[in-house]
């Protein structure tokens, strides 16, 4: 004799799906690790800007004086100079900032 198993309602099946998801959750990423995410983030903008930035002005240049390619060369080597100079700046902060965090927190602990 075959005993007749109905399939779990819709609202059981909800549940157990909810109690699923919840046990599984995926873990949201720690604020200091989001907070390095933020800071390379904004290194690889300033890097590309003063990239992008020298190099348009020395094309520009370029094609007021007439001196093509020396100018356009020159001002991306000065926008990468630049961006690495306003890149240094941010991870320097960024170095302080988690410096003066550690200590407060092992002068509190």
């Amino acid at each position: 004799m075959r005993e007749d198993k109905r399939p779990p309602s819709l609202d059981e099946l909800g549940a157990r799906l909810r109690k699923a998801q919840e046990t599984h959750r995926p873990s949201q990423p720690s604020e200091p690790q989001s907070r390095q995410f933020g800071v390379a983030y904004r290194v690889l903008v300033e890097m590309l800007a003063g990239v992008i930035v020298g190099g348009g002005l020395g094309w520009l240049l370029d094609e007021w004086l007439g001196t093509r390619p020396w100018l356009l060369l020159a001002m991306i080597v000065l926008g990468f100079a630049a961006g690495m100079s306003n890149a240094y700046r941010v991870t320097r902060q960024y170095a302080a900032r988690a410096e003066r965090e550690s200590r407060s927190r092992n002068g509190a602990g």
